[in-house]
C-alpha cells in the first residue's frame, strides 16, 4: 500500500531532507546560516520533521489506503505544536516552563501528549499503545497505588503534560536525545546501503563462500543476513532485502516454507546485535551506561559471533540429517570477482570502522560512510541513481527515520513517568530484595519480564523499559554495567522471532507463503541459543573484554564450547558422529549449560568429557571399519 504520491510525496521529501540537513548540522556543529539550537530545541525540530510525516505514512485504520483528513490534521498539529515549543526552547529552560507554564504552550503540551501516543499506536501497535499510555498516566495515582514499591510522587494533570512533553527525563529524554545526535545517520546510512545495492552484494559473497557446503542455501541465509546486518542494523530491513533472495532459494533446494522462513528471520534477528551497526537500542544503551558506542561494538563482537555459529551449527545439522547438499561451485559467482563487483560496499564499511576507532565520532562515522557509498555510487553506472530511485530512497529514509522517532518519542513517556514518581530508583532496589541478592533468581526474573514484554512492546520499548528497572539492580549484585545492559539487550531482540509479535518471523513467512505461527516456533528454536549467550555474558564478563587477554581468551574458548553442544543438541545432530539420542541430547545441554559456571576446572571436565567422547567414537567407527573391510574380503 503506497498512501505517499503527488503533492504529499514532495511534502514528505522536503522534510526527510530537512531533518537529516537538521541532524547533520547538529552533528558536525556546523551553524548553518547561524543556526545553532539549543537541544531540546533541535529535539523539537526533528520530531517536526518526522514524526509529522509518519501521520501521512502510517494509517490510522489498516482500511484507510489514502490519506484521510485526520490524518492531515494530527499532521498539521504535530507541526504547530513541535514548531511553538522548539521556537519557546529558551524560555522552557529558563522559566521552568516543565512544571508551570503559561495557557498556551500547556495545551501545546497537551495535544502533543495526544499525538504521541496516537502515532505510537501507529508505528507499534496497540499493545505498546496500552503500554504506554497507562504507564504516561501512572503518576497521576502513583500515591495510591496499593503495591508500595511502586507508590511515588503524583501529580496532576497539567503539571504531568507539561513534565512528559517540555522536561528532559520524559518525550525528551535519553532516548530520543541518542536518536537526535547517533541515530538518525546510521539509519539513513543503511537506507542508501539498501538503495544502493548492499543487500545483493552481501548475498552474493555469501554464496561465493558458502553456497557449495552441505545446505549451502541456507548457509547463505545466515552469512548474507550477517554480512548485511552488520552494517544494517535492522532486523526487519534484513528480512525484506536478503530474504527475498535467500528464502526462495532454500524453498527450491528442498527446505520447506517454514524451516526457510525461520532461517531468514533467525539470521537476520542477529544484525541488531552485530557490530559496528547494531540496532538503536544499543546506542541508547551507549547513553544509559554512559560510555562511548565504541565500547559497547567491542563488547557486542564476541556474543554476536557466538549468536551466528550457533545458528550456522544447527542449520549445518539439519543439512546433514535431511541430506541437503550445496549449490554445485560452477553455479556460485567466484569471490574475488564478487568483491570487485562490491568493493564500495567494503570501502564504506571501512570508512564507518576507521572514523569510529581514530575520529571517535559516533554521529559523524556514518554520514561520511553514506556520503562516501553516494559517491561512489554515482560514478558507477550500474549504482548510479535516477530522479525517481532517488525521490524513492528519500522517501523510505523519511519512513525509517518517522517511525523509529515516533516510537521511541511514545517509549521515553515510560521513562518520564518512572523518573517523575521516583520508581525507578525504588524498583530496582526492591528487585534485589526480593532476589536476596540472589544473581540467578534475578536474572532468570529479567529474563521472563523481557519475555513477556518482548509479546507486545519493540525492541528499543522493551530494553528502555528493563534497563531502568533491572540492569541497575543487576549492577547493584556486582554485575560489570555492560554486561548487564548487553544481558537486557539480548532478550529484547527475542521479540523479533518468538511469538506472539515475532516481527522478524512474520515477515519472512510473508516472502515464503508459510504459516506465521508455526514460522515463529521454528524461529525460536533456532534462536534459543540467544536465550542462553546473556547469561555466558553475565557469568563469563571477559567474554566481552572486561578482564586480561587470558581470561578473555578462556571465556572465549568455553563460551564456543557450551554454544556447540547446545546447538548440537538442540538440532539432534553432532559433527564428526551423526545424529543423535534423546539421551545423547539431554547430556549435551546439561553440559552446554554447564560451561556457564565460572569455574574452570567445572570447564576443563566438560571439554575433556567430550574430547573422551569424540576419541571412543572414533576408535569406534575405526574398528567397524576393519571389520567391515575383514567381512568383505572374507
Amino acid at each position: 500500500m503506497n498512501r505517499i504520491h503527488g503533492p504529499w510525496k514532495v511534502i514528505v521529501i522536503i522534510a526527510t531532507l530537512l531533518g537529516v540537513l537538521l541532524s547533520v548540522n547538529h552533528v558536525f556543529y556546523l551553524r548553518l546560516f547561524g543556526f545553532a539550537p539549543l537541544q531540546n530545541e533541535y529535539l523539537y525540530y526533528l520530531l517536526a520533521t518526522f514524526m509529522s510525516i509518519s501521520f501521512l505514512v502510517l494509517p490510522a485504520k489498516k482500511t484507510d489506503t489514502s490519506i484521510r483528513y485526520y490524518d492531515v490534521i494530527c499532521f498539521a498539529l504535530t507541526l504547530v505544536a513541535t514548531l511553538y515549543l522548539g521556537l519557546n526552547s529558551e524560555r522552557i529552560i529558563l522559566e521552568g516552563w516543565d512544571w508551570v507554564a503559561p495557557v498556551a504552550p500547556t495545551i501545546a503540551a497537551v495535544v502533543l501528549w495526544v499525538l504521541v501516543l496516537e502515532i505510537l499506536r501507529r508505528a507499534g501497535g496497540k499493545i505498546l499503545f496500552a503500554i504506554c499510555g497507562i504507564i504516561s498516566i501512572y503518576p497521576l495515582f502513583a500515591h495510591v497505588i496499593p503495591v508500595y514499591f511502586l507508590q511515588g510522587q503524583n501529580f496532576d494533570f497539567i503539571t504531568l503534560a507539561n513534565n512528559h512533553i517540555m522536561s528532559t527525563n520524559s518525550v525528551l529524554g535519553v532516548p530520543l536525545d541518542t536518536v537526535g545526535s547517533l541515530v538518525v545517520g546510521f539509519l539513513v546510512f543503511g537506507v542508501i546501503l539498501t538503495h544502493t545495492g548492499g543487500g545483493t552484494f552481501f548475498f552474493k559473497l555469501a554464496q561465493s563462500v558458502f553456497g557449495s557446503q552441505r545446505g549451502g542455501e541456507a548457509k547463505v541465509s545466515v552469512a548474507g543476513s550477517a554480512f548485511f546486518g552488520m552494517l544494517s542494523g535492522s532486523a526487519i530491513s534484513n528480512t525484506v532485502t536478503t530474504g527475498q533472495m535467500t528464502i526462495p532459494a532454500m524453498k527450491q533446494s528442498g527446505y520447506d516454507s517454514e524451516y526457510a522462513a525461520a532461517v531468514e528471520a533467525t539470521s537476520s534477528t542477529g544484525g541488531t546485535i552485530a557490530p559496528p551497526i547494531m540496532g538503536s537500542a544499543a546506542f541508547i544503551m551507549a547513553s544509559f551506561v554512559g560510555v562511548a558506542y565504541l565500547e559497547i561494538v567491542v563488547a557486542a563482537a564476541i556474543p554476536a559471533a557466538l549468536y551466528f555459529i550457533a545458528v550456522f551449527l544447527q542449520v549445518d545439522g539439519y543439512a546433514a540429517k535431511h541430506d541437503l547438499r550445496g549449490i554445485p561451485k560452477r553455479e556460485l559467482p567466484p569471490v574475488l570477482k564478487t568483491l570487485s563487483q562490491g568493493w564500495i560496499y567494503l570501502a564504506s564499511m571501512i570508512t564507518l570502522i576507521l572514523v569510529l576507532v581514530f575520529i571517535q565520532s559516533e554521529g559523524q562515522a556514518p554520514y561520511y560512510a553514506s556520503a562516501l557509498i553516494l559517491i561512489l555510487a554515482t560514478l558507477r553506472k550500474s549504482t548510479r541513481f535516477s530522479l525517481q530511485n532517488l525521490g524513492d530512497m528519500i522517501v523510505d529514509t523519511g519512513k525509517v527515520l518517522g517511525e523509529i522517532i515516533s516510537l521511541i518519542a511514545g517509549v521515553g513517556l515510560i521513562v518520564g513517568a518512572f523518573s517523575a514518581t521516583g520508581v525507578s530508583f525504588s524498583f530496582s532496589r526492591e528487585l534485589v530484595m526480593m532476589a536476596g541478592d540472589n544473581l540467578l533468581l534475578l536474572l532468570i526474573a529479567g529474563a521472563i519480564t523481557s519475555f513477556i514484554l518482548g509479546m507486545g512492546m519493540t525492541v528499543s520499548a522493551s530494553y528502555i523499559f528493563l534497563a531502568i528497572v533491572l540492569a541497575p539492580a543487576l549492577v547493584g549484585v556486582g554485575v560489570d554495567p555492560i554486561a548487564a545492559h548487553l544481558f537486557v539487550l539480548y532478550w529484547a531482540t527475542a521479540s523479533y522471532i518468538t511469538p506472539p509479535v515475532a516481527l522478524a518471523s512474520f515477515t519472512a513467512s510473508g516472502i515464503a507463503n508459510s504459516s506465521p505461527l508455526k514460522t515463529s516456533v521454528v524461529s525460536t528454536k533456532l534462536g534459543i541459543v540467544t536465550f542462553f549467550i546473556p547469561f555466558f555474558i553475565v557469568y563469563q564478563p571477559a567474554l566481552i573484554w572486561s578482564g586480561t587477554l587470558t581470561e578473555s581468551l578462556l571465556s572465549i574458548g568455553t563460551a564456543l564450547v557450551g554454544v556447540f553442544l547446545i546447538a548440537s543438541a538442540l538440532q539432534g545432530y553432532l559433527i564428526g558422529y551423526g545424529s543423535m539420542t534423546m539421551i545423547h541430547r539431554v547430556i549435551f545441554s546439561i553440559g552446554g549449560i554447564a560451561m556457564l559456571v565460572p569455574n574452570f576446572a567445572v570447564n576443563m571436565i566438560v571439554v575433556t568429557m567430550l574430547i573422551i567422547f569424540y576419541v571412543i567414537t572414533y576408535i569406534s567407527k575405526k574398528i567397524g571399519n576393519t571389520t567391515e573391510e575383514n567381512v568383505s574380503q572374507r
